[in-house]
């Protein structure tokens, strides 16, 4: 630690122990637990402000009432409504990341927010998860490289990220009941990582506990978890939030190292830390010694944010719905959109031939950021790609929507307390469609036949459907990958009369696709924030080249996903981790299983070739390294971006995946460029958890370096042997 900054710790150390001297007991409790919604108590005699907490994953949330489930209706609270983690993940980009997580923290700060409860980095275990859209990635080395960006462009604002959900958080099913059983060795390789980085390597300020249990403890009062991995092994002095009704007992989150108890119900001073935490205070069963460390990592916090201190009145002021704002978010949608399959050149459209366009899908019109959950967005615009299709083309050519697939009326979400009632046991809420009506079967077949009527008299037909957020969403999990309203029959009628017809989806997690092998062009999209349509035009069109590739894979059935087959998903009791470190293509290229498309898939309007690989061991401060580099170029007549991925495969595959990523690039190549890459892979890199020793140990032997564009489409590969002191 170099001298001025030590010096500074020192004096925020300092200045907080003669605030805690000055501190009742009341006025401790009532910083550590919510006074309202969303914030929590100050001190005004000590000019110590409340805490003020906005969701996040999308952008900042609309302002609530302060006890009340009840959106203010102010019309100063529209804002940008970024990309989901999905999309980011998508673009494998740690700047576009990073990008993404400073126009967040400049909104939150704008909107006066001191926390925003993002990013989420849960693995997507199942494509079953309701939260999948708001989450990353399978695989933790990716969620690792891109959370630390992103954390560290919230915070430039003067703005806690509160990374989410801590941990093994993969299930919405009795989320706040369900035991999750997980080994030491899968916590450790796959569950852990990416909140390892955020806090070790992000500098993250606050961590949020998830509701479910770990091993028998709830995350959010898991001493184990919390005392001991989160502050003793990682070294986090930041503060730790429970989620929204995620304690049930006082003496258990008094002990445990939890800083901030917050609830879904009004009744704010009978929470778990507030009263029922005074009275065992005042009655010596619980120590003031407890309450102590947990203000003072609040106070350190409000320090760290210049909230309190002499350098209050620097703190940065922020701002919301700038136009740069709005051009990063488009920068991250356009290279957020995978184009999974394109036969006979069917992409890019010519704009310049096309006449009469069909736009057919219910997605095509509809507008995703006001659903989600606590993902929700008060947008102050969002484009749809029909919007995007028609700004793009203009006024010389005919673009004809119809809605394809009938979607039948609902409550509104917001005509409930789900925030509340989704916390009660057995809630049972699921996202199956009701059963079908007469009326709705009628309706479904009159959309489908005005469709198919339509494409049968335009030249260009691009279909948009996939899921909204009726499916993915908080509180609940899907319970099958197929397409709902019967949009599979749709497409196969629709690719019946126009064979080049152009599937479009917007997602949060795999669907099927079992009219895959009759397309000849699929384009994905996760929620890409408010640009998304305009992005999915541009690509389709040509005046963007794609170049997301996918961060999970694509399972043709849900049965082959390990979660399912090897271990359980969606119980109500007690969830079981079977399947170990086989996560997502560790298992699927393992067991050699057909997918719909791999991890990493991802094509372009151009191609590219690898060449002349070498692998390189060398010595670095005492301890092993390899190198690995190799030239990409780009034999094709546009310029794109490629993602060369490296995959570490152990000769020695027992028990084991049999490869893994372990480092990535991205690089953009004009037409008939070449450029060389260069990575580092590192001890940890050919580690295993060894769980007598509680740490990772390097492990001699042979390993195949592998070079390609997708987990399964592997270009260049070498073998080295490698012999670690410690192995």
């Amino acid at each position: 630690m170099q001298p001025e900054v030590a010096m500074k710790t020192e004096t925020y150390e300092v200045q907080i122990g003669k605030l805690l001297e000055q501190l009742t007991l009341e006025e401790k409790i009532g910083m550590i637990h919510g006074a309202g919604l969303f914030r929590t108590e100050g001190v005004e005699r000590l000019s110590i402000p409340p805490l003020f907490f906005s969701d996040g994953p999308m952008g900042v949330r609309a302002e609530f009432a302060d006890n009340e489930w009840r959106n203010t209706g102010t019309t100063d609270d529209f804002v940008s409504y970024l990309p989901c983690n999905s999309a980011v993940a998508s673009t494998w980009n740690r700047e576009l990341a990073g990008e993404e997580g400073r126009v967040l923290g400049e909104e939150a700060r704008g909107r006066g927010k001191d926390m925003i409860l993002a990013p989420g980095i849960n693995i997507k275990r199942s494509p079953f998860c309701g939260r999948n859209f708001e989450y990353m990635s399978e695989d933790p080395y990716l969620i690792s490289e891109l959370v630390v960006p992103m954390v560290k462009g919230i915070q430039q604002s003067d703005v806690a990220a509160c990374v989410k959900h801590f941990a093994a958080n993969s299930q919405e099913t009795e989320r706040l009941w369900v035991d999750t059983k997980v080994s030491p060795q899968t916590l450790e390789e796959i569950y852990f990582p990416g909140f390892r980085a955020a806090v070790q390597k992000g500098g993250v300020h606050a961590v949020m506990g998830a509701y479910n249990l770990l091993n028998g403890e709830h995350c959010c009062t898991s001493k184990k978890l919390l005392n001991g991995t989160l502050r003793r092994d990682w070294g986090f002095d930041g503060v730790v939030v429970s989620d929204w009704g995620g304690v049930h007992d006082t003496r258990e989150a008094a002990e445990a190292a939890i800083d901030v108890e917050m609830e879904v119900t009004y009744d704010f001073d009978q929470q778990y830390l507030a009263e029922p935490l005074l009275k065992m205070v005042r009655s010596g069963e619980i120590s003031e010694a407890l309450i102590d460390e947990k203000v003072r990592n609040i106070l350190r916090l409000m320090f760290r944010l210049h909230m309190i201190g002499e350098k209050r009145e620097t703190r940065k002021t922020g701002t919301y719905n700038s136009r740069e704002h709005q051009d990063t978010v488009l920068k991250i949608a356009r290279e957020s959109v995978v184009l999974l399959k394109n036969e006979e050149e069917c992409l890019p459209l010519d704009a310049k031939k096309v006449k009469r366009v069909a736009v057919i899908g219910q997605n095509a019109a509809a507008i995703h950021s006001n659903g989600g959950g606590s993902a929700e967005i008060k947008a102050l615009y969002e484009i749809s790609p029909l919007l995007g299709i028609k700004k793009l083309l203009g006024g010389n050519v005919k673009v004809e929507y119809a809605p394809g697939y009938y979607i039948p009326g609902k409550e509104a979400q917001g005509s409930v307390n789900w925030q509340a009632d989704s916390t009660k046991k057995d809630w049972g809420k699921t996202s199956e469609e009701a059963e079908v009506s007469d009326e709705t079967k009628e309706c479904r077949k009159r959309f489908r036949e005005e469709a198919v009527a339509l494409a049968k008299e335009c030249d260009t037909v691009i279909f948009v459907g996939g899921l909204n957020h009726d499916f993915d969403s908080e509180g609940y999990d899907r319970t099958t990958l197929t397409l709902p309203y019967e949009q599979d029959a749709l497409i196969g009628e629709l690719l019946a009369v126009r064979p080049d017809t152009v599937i479009v989806l917007y997602a949060g997690s795999p669907v099927a696709m079992p009219w895959n092998e009759q397309a000849k062009a699929v384009l994905w999209s996760y929620y890409a924030g408010m640009e998304g349509g305009t992005a999915i035009a541009e690509i389709l069109f040509g005046k963007e080249n794609p170049s997301g590739r996918l961060a999970e894979s694509f399972p043709k059935d849900a049965n082959d996903c390990p979660a399912h087959t090897i271990g359980t998903f969606g119980k109500k009791d007690r969830v079981e981790y079977r399947e170990g470190v086989m996560v997502g293509y560790r298992y699927y290229d393992t067991k050699k299983t057909d997918v719909l498309f791999p991890f990493g898939h991802g094509l372009s309007y151009t191609a590219f070739t690898y060449n002349d690989l070498e692998i390189i061991r060398q010595q670095e401060n005492g301890r092993q390294t390899v190198k690995v580099s190799c030239s990409v170029t780009n034999t094709g007549e546009h310029a794109g971006k490629e993602t060369v991925q490296i995959y570490v495969a152990p000769e020695q595959k027992k028990d084991r995946p049999v490869h893994e990523l372990k480092a990535f690039e991205k690089v953009r190549l004009d037409a008939g460029e070449t450029k060389r890459i260069c990575v580092i892979l590192e001890e940890r890199d050919f580690s295993r958890y060894d769980t007598d020793k509680k740490m990772p140990v390097p492990v001699n032997g042979t390993y195949e370096i592998q070079v390609g564009a997708s987990s399964t489409d592997i270009c260049l590969c070498g073998k080295i042997d490698l012999f670690f002191a410690e192995g």
